[in-house]
């Protein structure tokens, strides 16, 4: 861990967010919000366990753009049937905004299949284990036909955790993330579906004992059926569909594996 480059990148989220604070009196270019549930069997890590367990996932999600650039925010209510200090009653959130090099500059700085590159502020934070990560780098916007948006994020991933001294995760080393998102929508016939979801990388650690944190790959697609569009007209508001969940060494334990699907269903406000 760096001290010092955690409260440096603290202040620097708290000025953008402050900063931004007054565009947010104006209206959106465009805005999306939505409620998602998803339930399926979940894996604990093997130092919560290991155990698999009936887990209902509560999600606030949004989304916009602005004159700068978009951001993504979501917060995830956790709950599990398994009482074993994991997902038993938790929140966890993540919130990234993107500041557009084209919107900001007037004039489009993208070359070949990159369409605009923008400089990305991530905050990850969980409530149980008083877990925070600051998330600095850059994002390149691809063009991609058929493509709501596709993105790449590479981000320093700093650490910030409580600590065991203080009730939460122990602290770790700085590291860095790579992420793919997209969203892809699509027709079959008359009915409308969406391929949307995320992949990271995140890069090996250590924890503040010594002990070696292993890098983890997760990968979170989802497909999603128009439900609202088929049954009473409405696109877009309802939608239902799987999710698919992989997470190799899952936060960073090497022994445990993921490999699981959940059902999913969405309310677009």
């Amino acid at each position: 861990m760096t001290p010092p480059l955690a409260r440096y990148m603290k202040l620097l989220i708290s000025a953008a967010i402050a900063a931004l604070a007054p565009g947010y009196a104006q209206a959106a270019e465009w805005s999306s919000t939505e409620a998602i549930y998803r339930y399926g069997q979940l894996v604990a890590p093997g130092f919560a366990g290991g155990n698999a367990a009936d887990t209902g996932i509560v999600t606030l999600q949004h989304a916009s753009g602005w004159g700068f650039g978009d951001v993504f925010l979501f917060v995830d209510a956790l709950h599990d049937n398994h009482r074993d200090g994991y997902n038993d009653d938790d929140l966890y959130g993540e919130m990234y905004v993107n500041f557009s090099a084209g919107k900001l500059s007037g004039t489009p700085v993208g070359y070949g299949p990159v369409k605009d590159v923008g400089l990305l502020l991530g905050l990850n934070a969980g409530a149980d284990a008083k877990v925070r990560k600051y998330l600095p780098g850059v994002r390149l916007s691809w063009d991609a036909p058929g493509f709501a948006f596709l993105n790449s994020d590479l981000t320093l991933y700093i650490d910030d955790n409580a600590g065991i001294g203080r009730g939460g995760a122990p602290k770790e080393s700085d590291s860095y993330m790579l992420d793919i998102n997209w969203s892809r929508p699509f027709d079959i016939g008359t009915q409308s579906f969406t391929f949307g979801g995320h992949m990271e990388y995140i890069a090996s650690r250590r924890n503040e004992f010594g002990t070696p944190l292993h890098h983890w790959v997760l990968a979170q697609p989802q497909l999603r059926w128009d439900a609202g569009k088929a049954w009473y007209g409405t696109p877009g508001q309802l939608q239902l569909g799987v999710a698919w969940q992989y997470w190799r060494n899952k936060l960073s334990d090497g022994a445990t594996r993921e490999n699981r699907t959940q059902l999913l269903a969405a309310w677009h406000f």
